[in-house]
């Protein structure tokens, strides 16, 4: 592993991800001699690490295991990415100095290459049945149509959404707010172990590292960069998933939003965002909705409108136009009588007053023809 990497992996573990001042460190000198830097505890003034931060970073030096966390990187099979990398993907560099130092990752798929065409799903972790439902199904049409689901691995919305992409025999990533190999929560170990096998865990934390309450908000900030748009699924007025879709918004990516019963807490949220002036978040309900919303132009808009479709439906509009013009009643009407009705000539009437029929829409009587309804039996002709 060459220096730079290595530098990139000690400041992992000295620091914490999302430190601006860190990251100038880093872009101004190099990985390599930020690195040194910390360790004499002499950095450049002008990249904005003060000395109470720099004392921290020398206390936390002190007790991260370097050597330790590449031999278990390398027992589970992962690997590090860094900017340049070919699997790193660009789009992270659009978070400025909040992007990443460098990503842990684990699992056999290429990062880049399946962020291509992917989509963040992200809720609430005390997701009500209709939630994780929502979560499930959406996680499984995107897959199905090719599209990778991005998620942060927890309980509720974002777990319900990894098992539909897995149902669907899909891809989907997970960003962590822990080490690559630290199942949190624990009931996801599973779960886990079957996304790095076919997808990929993501953190910027090294192997070992636990969860805490800020970190969860700070990994947010990759989910909404490493995918085109994020769906809210559901959140309450204070879900870190609203942190994750005020970061996709400042990232200009889409952002979308799944309305709920306006008696749910769980999804005022979601209504608040739907709610909220430009740019607007666009309302989804579906696989369709979304992939409109981030596919390529014309993608997602050949389906069916959901609307029932009538066998009348079928028919031409002198067809139309004679069947409407039938009445009901028993003994029915004549066939000039239809035609005047309808504004359709005489032949016309009559040729399209034997298709309907022998189609089932009509019944000849012998005083004329009436509508043949679900319930009348057809009439033998006279």
């Amino acid at each position: 592993m060459d220096g730079e990497r290595v530098a990139r992996v000690w400041l992992s573990g000295v620091g914490e991800p999302g430190d601006v001042g860190v990251w100038r460190l880093v872009e101004k000198v190099g990985a390599v001699e930020a690195m040194a830097a910390v360790q004499r505890g002499r950095v450049p003034r002008e990249v904005g690490v003060t000395e109470k931060r720099l004392a921290g970073l020398r206390m936390r030096a002190g007790a991260f295991d370097l050597e330790g966390a590449l031999f278990i990187c390398a027992q589970f099979g992962g690997r590090v990415l860094v900017p340049g990398d070919a699997e790193w993907p660009t789009t992270l560099g659009h978070l400025g100095e909040a992007a990443p130092l460098l990503l842990w990752v684990r699992g056999r798929a290429d990062l880049r290459a399946v962020c291509l065409r992917s989509v963040a799903i992200v809720g609430a972790r005390a997701a009500t049945p209709y939630g994780t439902r929502v979560a499930a199904d959406l996680g499984a049409e995107l897959a199905d149509r090719g599209w990778t689901v991005v998620s942060g691995g927890a309980l509720g919305v974002d777990g319900a959404a990894h098992r539909g992409a897995l149902a669907a025999d899909g891809t989907t990533v997970a960003v962590l707010a822990s080490g690559v190999d630290v199942a949190y929560p624990p009931r996801h170990e599973a779960m886990f172990d079957e996304i790095a096998a076919t997808g990929l865990l993501v953190s910027e934390w090294p192997p070992t590292a636990h969860p805490t309450r800020p970190r969860f908000l700070v990994r947010n900030r990759v989910i909404a960069a490493l995918t085109k748009g994020t769906v809210v699924v559901e959140a309450d007025l204070r879900s870190g998933a609203l942190n994750t879709a005020r970061h996709a918004r400042d990232l200009g990516r889409h952002l979308m939003a799944v309305p709920g019963p306006v008696t749910s807490l769980m999804s005022r949220g979601c209504h608040d965002l739907l709610r909220a002036a430009p740019p607007h978040t666009r309302l989804v309900t579906c696989a369709e909705d979304v992939i409109e919303e981030v596919g390529a132009i014309g993608e997602g808009l050949d389906r069916p409108d959901g609307r029932p479709v009538l066998p009348r439906d079928h028919l031409d509009p002198d067809s139309r136009a004679v069947l409407e013009a039938v009445p009901a009643t028993p003994r029915g009407a004549p066939a000039e009588a239809i035609a005047a009705a309808a504004s359709v000539d005489l032949p016309t009437t009559r040729s399209r007053l034997a298709l309907l029929a022998a189609t089932g829409f009509v019944d000849r009587t012998r005083t004329g023809w009436r509508l043949r309804t679900p319930h009348t039996p057809p009439t033998p002709d006279p």
